[in-house]
């Protein structure tokens, strides 16, 4: 089934299904030897990377070197990276939100200690870049470029989503531009990178970087909605984890837009309890969700970033067979319960 590496890029049409990039990702990552000493340094990276998850990212970044004709192979470490970057961001944010579980295993501040996952956290940045390393000059300074742009924007994600918290006048609009830096830029990104891997033009570059934004908003606006109504077996990470630590999600914020002022009220004094058991303010807050429209109105809105994604693909100027593979992979995460 493997593509021969080395056939020039007119040549190079075939494309692999999702579940074949992931075990190519995860041969590619086996590989990598990360046992190095001290290994409290080393051994939290590798057990981050172990965790598994769906490796959305690394996955995006192989399938769309393919889409520009250029084998999967070529993309692995660009991929790597991308998948070291977003754990890198995760162990971080585990520890600003104190989350005791990730992917339904301990965190590594837990595992270890807080010193040990903000020190692993700042190595895994570092060898994130390293990945870059293995490609010419041209493509290096491209993907360099647009990887440290991504990165400041995560981190500015980040810190709206920390100051959010304190905040009662949180809009929708600037709630979207807090998921867009803090999600969807990275999707996009990985996304772009492999156009960067492939050398295609510019304008397709920045067409398929459109296409994983749209889908991050999408998937984060997904995240939003499992992780009130999402099933603990699957989701894997504390459901009401959000509602806990008093985030204004999309859910939230539309739960107050259409609420009436009393119940607006109700929620918003609800979002300000610092609770040792939250069963009941969890289920509260639910009611509160589908009662006002606001679920409805977050799954409304998954829809139309997931078609938004969809019309950027109609730009493109790749064939319909691969439109077709993309299309698909949207529709999937916008039916996904993980």
């Amino acid at each position: 089934m493997n593509c021969i590496f080395g056939l020039r890029k007119s040549e190079f049409h075939f494309m692999h299904d999702i579940s074949q990039y992931q075990d190519f990702f995860i041969s590619y990552l086996k590989k990598q030897s990360i046992q190095k000493e001290p290994q409290n340094l080393y051994a939290p990276i590798e057990y981050i990377l172990g965790l598994g998850g769906k490796r959305i990212r690394p996955v995006l970044t192989l399938m769309a070197a393919e889409v520009f004709n250029t084998s999967y192979t070529k993309a692995l470490p660009a991929a790597m990276a991308v998948e070291v970057f977003h754990n890198f961001s995760l162990v971080h944010d585990d520890i600003m939100d104190d989350a005791p579980l990730r992917r339904g295993q301990e965190t590594v501040h837990e595992k270890w200690d807080l010193n040990t996952g903000i020190l692993s956290g700042d190595a895994m940045l570092i060898l994130a870049y390293q990945y870059f390393e293995q490609y010419e000059p041209n493509v290096f300074r491209n993907l360099a470029k647009l990887f440290s742009k991504t990165a400041l924007e995560v981190c500015e994600g980040q810190q709206w989503d920390v100051d959010f918290e304190k905040r009662n006048d949180v809009t929708i609009p600037e709630y979207l531009k807090m998921i867009e830096y803090k999600t969807a830029v990275l999707v996009a990104a990985a996304m772009k990178m492999g156009a960067i891997v492939a050398e295609t033009s510019e304008k397709e570059g920045d067409l398929i970087y459109d296409f994983g934004l749209n889908l991050g908003l999408a998937f984060q606006l997904q995240d939003d909605y499992l992780d009130a109504f999402g099933d603990p077996e699957t989701f894997g990470k504390q459901v009401g984890g959000d509602i806990i630590e008093n985030k204004k999600t999309y859910l939230y914020l539309k739960a107050r837009e259409f609420s009436s002022p009393e119940k607006a009220s109700e929620l918003e004094q609800l979002f300000s309890l610092q609770l040792e058991d939250n069963t009941d303010k969890i289920a509260t807050a639910k009611t509160i969700f589908n009662e006002s429209g606001a679920s409805k109105a977050t799954q409304d809105a998954i829809e139309m970033y997931t078609f938004k994604a969809f019309e950027t693909l109609e730009k493109m100027d790749i064939n319909a067979e691969k439109k077709d593979i993309l299309r698909t992979f949207g529709e999937n995460l916008m039916g996904r319960k993980v």
